[in-house]
Parts: C-alpha cells; sequence; structure tokens
C-alpha cells in the first residue's frame, strides 16, 4: 500500500454567516470563470466560489483523513445558521478519486455558496466575504473551434479490449467489467467552464450538473444521499439510444425487456444493496428498475432508500459503497484488476464520487459521468464507459460510448 498523501491550506477565516436570500435567479448564472463549484438539479442546490480551505489526499485512509480534517475544521467554526437545512452553514464540495487509494482527492471549502432547496434560497458566506449576489457574467457569442483526438485507445483497439473482456467472462474469470474511454479536446479560444455547466444543466435538467476542481459534467447516477438517517441512492445500469416517435418507444421497450441490461442493472444493484445493508436498519429496493429517459439516452434505473444505523458519516458510507458494479464491475477486485489491464488509461477522477457534504454531515454524492476534465491548454479530456457482460459486443458498446460522449459534445460545440 502506498504511504498517505495529505495536503491542506486551511484558512484563516473562522466566521460562517448564512442569510436568507431568494433573488440568487439562476444558480448556473452564478458560477465564476475560474474555480466554480456546482451541484445543481432542477434549478436547485449549490454553487459556490473561492477557496476558504482546501485538502487533496490519497492513500489507504484517504476518505478517513478527510472526514477527520473536515469535522476538525468545522469545529472551529462560528457559525450563525437561521435556516438549518441541508446545504446551509458550512459546506465542503469534494471530488474523490475512482481508485482513492492511489489517485488524489480533492476538497474544497468556498468561500461563498449560494443555495436553494424547496424553493427556499440563501447565501453563506465566511469570513469577511461580502453576502452579495454577483451579476451573472454574460458569455462570448462565438463557439470556440474544437478539435477532437483519440485518448489512450483508438476505437479499434478499445473494442479489442471489450472482445478480451467477453472472453473473460465467458471464461468465468468475473460476471461484469465497466470499460470506460477518453476522447481529447484541444479549443480556441479556451473552454469557458461557465458555457459548459449552463447547457449542460438546460439540456439535462433531471440530472445533477456538478463542477469541482476543474472537473465538470451532468451526471444521472446518485451514488448516496444523507439527510439525517435516511439514506438514497439511484442505480444505473443498462442504455439504450434515443429514437424518434415509434422508434422510441421500441427502443425503451427493448431496454425494459433485455435479458443482457437487466443482468447487468440486476449486478449493480446487488453490488449496492450488499455494501449499504451492514449500515442499514431498513433499506427499501423495488423489484423491478425503471426507465429513466435522457435528452440522448435511456437507463434502468432503482431507486434504493434506507434507514442509517449506527455513526458512520457520509464519507465513510461513500467508500463502502464504491465502486459500485455500475463504475467497476462484478466481482469488484477482479474488475478492477482488469480495467487496469485492459483500459490503458488514468481514470483520475472520473467515475468517481462527487458532490458536497455540510457540517452536519447531510450531502449528496454523485458518480462523476458525463464528464470532461479541463486542461492546463484551455482544452479537455472527455469520458464514457459501459458495463461488459456475457454477450456484449464490442461494436454495439462503442456506439453507445459515443452517444455518451455526444451529450459532451453538444455542450462544447454549442
Amino acid at each position: 500500500m502506498p504511504a498517505p498523501a495529505l495536503t491542506s491550506r486551511p484558512a484563516a477565516a473562522r466566521t460562517v454567516t448564512t442569510l436568507r436570500s431568494d433573488a440568487a435567479g439562476e444558480l448556473l448564472d452564478l458560477v465564476p470563470a475560474h474555480a466554480g463549484l456546482s451541484w445543481v438539479r432542477r434549478g436547485e442546490g449549490l454553487v459556490g466560489w473561492g477557496e476558504a480551505a482546501r485538502l487533496e489526499v490519497s492513500g489507504p485512509s484517504a476518505l478517513a483523513d478527510a472526514a477527520a480534517w473536515w469535522e476538525e475544521y468545522t469545529a472551529g467554526l462560528d457559525v450563525a445558521d437561521d435556516l438549518d437545512v441541508p446545504g446551509s452553514g458550512p459546506v465542503l464540495f469534494g471530488s474523490i478519486a475512482f481508485d482513492p487509494v492511489a489517485g488524489t482527492s480533492v476538497f474544497v471549502v468556498p468561500e461563498v455558496v449560494v443555495g436553494r432547496r424547496d424553493g427556499i434560497g440563501w447565501i453563506t458566506t465566511l469570513g469577511t466575504a461580502p453576502p452579495e449576489l454577483p451579476l451573472p457574467a454574460p458569455l462570448g457569442v462565438a463557439a470556440p473551434r474544437l478539435r477532437y483526438a483519440d485518448g489512450a485507445l483508438d476505437p479499434a483497439t478499445w473494442c479489442a479490449a471489450v472482445d478480451a473482456a467477453v472472453a473473460r467472462i465467458d471464461a468465468g474469470d468475473l460476471e461484469k467489467v465497466v470499460l470506460a474511454r477518453d476522447l481529447l479536446v484541444s479549443a480556441e479560444p479556451a473552454l469557458d467552464p461557465r458555457r459548459l455547466l449552463r447547457r449542460l444543466g438546460a439540456r439535462f435538467p433531471d440530472c445533477w450538473t456538478f463542477a469541482v476542481d476543474g472537473l465538470l459534467g451532468a451526471t444521472p447516477e446518485l451514488l448516496l444521499r444523507r439527510t439525517g438517517r435516511q439514506l438514497s441512492s439511484r442505480v444505473l445500469a443498462g442504455t439504450a439510444a434515443r429514437g424518434a416517435g415509434a422508434e422510441d418507444d421500441r427502443l425503451a421497450a427493448a431496454l425494459l425487456g433485455s435479458p443482457k441490461d437487466r443482468s447487468e442493472h440486476t449486478l449493480a444493484v446487488d453490488s449496492l444493496v450488499r455494501a449499504l445493508e451492514p449500515y442499514c436498519s431498513r433499506l427499501t429496493v423495488p423489484a423491478e428498475p425503471e426507465l429513466l429517459t435522457l435528452a440522448n439516452v435511456r437507463h434502468l434505473a432503482t431507486d434504493v432508500v434506507g434507514t442509517q444505523r449506527g455513526t458512520a458519516g457520509l464519507l465513510e458510507l461513500v467508500g463502502a459503497v464504491h465502486p459500485t458494479a455500475a463504475v467497476c464491475g462484478t466481482p469488484t477486485p477482479d474488475a478492477a484488476a482488469l480495467i487496469r489491464e485492459l483500459e490503458g488509461m488514468d481514470r483520475g477522477r472520473y467515475a468517481g464520487p462527487v458532490g458536497w457534504m455540510d457540517a452536519r454531515g447531510d450531502g449528496e454524492f454523485g458518480l462523476a459521468l458525463r464528464c470532461a476534465e479541463l486542461t492546463p491548454d484551455g482544452g479537455a479530456r472527455l469520458f464514457a464507459g459501459c458495463g461488459i457482460v456475457a454477450g456484449s459486443e464490442p461494436a454495439a458498446e462503442l456506439a453507445e460510448t459515443q452517444a455518451k460522449f455526444a451529450a459532451f459534445q453538444n455542450a462544447l460545440e454549442g
């Protein structure tokens, strides 16, 4: 095991003030051009800016170290919070590496957070940050000129990796593995994250539009929400493209009736349930998945709800359930080893937990999917993956990744 690495930058500000404010308008319009933070769905959620404190951590105890750091940080704060709802008061945004032991996870405490929940808005400031809402900054009219290039594997090589994975599954080595690929984008002028977030939020209102430390996207998958002692999760696995008219209905029916997709989905649900059961006094799991319909694809979806027992904090729970079969495979150790062998790239924070938590321990973490990592040259690295099970066909899996890339490419090109 590598030794843990932890770097932090604490802030001098120790006063936190939350005031009700219903004048925010569209939350995503407030995100600044640099170092903005976001977790927004259907116009509600949190956005933030500035860095009151920051933690970068890796190693075997990465999430435990982060939880201890947050507890110590919040213990020394002087908090005035009249709302006392999830997301008010001091908030920590986090983007956790797919492999928290080997990768670097990033946690940021913003100086200013603007939130909205159940129609009620607020603004939280740390220290001397002014409790004022900025005017939404206008965006440039022209879209950037884009060029795309293959990432770690070109399409043919990636398809060969899918073939190899199916052979290992057929041999009984494992049941499922999730293989991803990346796509490199250069842009002139540099990409504007504000444009990307606004377009993603408008096109995918039922997804969580997120941004943490240069990783941004619109994820349809909620890994874990904690509100008091209630836990909830939305599991997605099994995907079909959209069509027009009657073809769209046919594709939806085919997805619901697909043995391959149903099997993939069951593996993902079972892996989450096994991980949550030790932490729950009650766990409700629907017998049948539903269809989640997005602008470009459909997914099989299952919403799992439980009541927590014990004293585990949110980051401990996140560490217990991640990675699920939806982003890694089954059994987890064998799938993770095969990903390292076949995928040809470092996922970084792609497919890792991303979201927020407050000083009460409430919060929401999704999975960093349908996302891109902004690069220092003004471009981006896009990611897309799909679950490989018995019967998976490389050409169909490649088409699925292309459909998922398209969700972000539309935001880039508009």
